[in-house]
């Protein structure tokens, strides 16, 4: 099992910064991809980025130039640094992780990962 914990969310005003943070613990090694979905209310769960182990890099075109996510492997830990958000990038994101299996349903599809975090509430105020 893997378990995912997400930070760093809170209230931004549109055009500040924020980064979120995911770290991962427990079976590290069965982690091939690291990815943020976001759902905003009355929406279905969107992908938002991913990374490869090798460091390959996948975006949503409505987060590409605004959004980026990196990986430090020696940590554990996955981050999204969210620049010049919008109200429209208001929504809970939730860090997920992929197997080498999982990931051949596809990178950007929910069923691509296996393991969830919580989730964390961005805010992003007008």
């Amino acid at each position: 099992q893997v378990q995912l914990v997400e930070s760093g969310g809170g209230l931004v005003q549109a055009g500040a910064s924020l980064r979120l943070s995911c770290v991962a613990s427990g079976r590290i090694l069965d982690i091939y991809t690291m990815g943020w979905f976001r759902q905003a209310p009355e929406k279905e769960r969107e992908f938002v980025a991913a990374t490869r182990s090798g460091g390959t890099k996948y975006y949503a075109n409505s987060v590409k130039g605004r959004f980026t996510i990196s990986r430090d492997n020696a940590k554990n830990t996955v981050y999204l640094q969210i620049d010049s958000p919008r109200p429209g990038d208001t929504a809970v994101y939730y860090c997920a992780a992929g197997s080498t299996s999982s990931q051949r349903l596809g990178i950007q599809e929910r069923v691509g990962y296996i393991y969830w975090g919580q989730g964390t509430q961005v805010t992003v105020s007008s």
